[in-house]
């Protein structure tokens, strides 16, 4: 029997495997989450490079947030990678959960950033 790790790797494979196929040279909005924190990054595929980067252990939203595990911070952070995608010249991007189910901190990450100017 596959253990837990082994069944998030599989669904986080698969999402990107689907998300290569339909990017058409668009960048990646790859979030992790974690139980205490939650980070995000704008990634070219082709080059192989970070284009943007947020997170809530960034010093500029540490201090505002009370958590970073909650969904306010998820917007926070959705928010700032919006803006640093914006500004490193990014509009396009593919939306990869990696294992994470669309609900809660995912989901309110992705309606900030929508709103901060990314479209996916």
């Amino acid at each position: 029997m596959a253990s837990r790790k082994d069944t998030l790797v599989r669904r986080a494979n698969r999402v990107r495997r689907q998300i290569k196929a339909v990017a058409n040279g668009r960048p990646r909005l790859s979030v992790h989450r974690s139980s205490k924190n939650i980070y995000v990054q704008v990634i070219d595929d082709v080059a192989g490079k970070t284009l943007a980067s947020a997170s809530t252990l960034d010093t500029d939203l540490r201090s505002s947030l009370k958590t970073g595990a909650d969904a306010a911070a998820a917007a926070a952070v959705g928010k700032l990678i919006a803006e640093r995608a914006v500004k490193a010249g990014v509009k396009d991007v593919v939306f990869d959960r990696g294992a994470f189910i669309y609900h809660g901190r995912i989901k309110a990450l992705a309606e900030a950033a929508r709103e901060g100017g990314l479209n996916f």
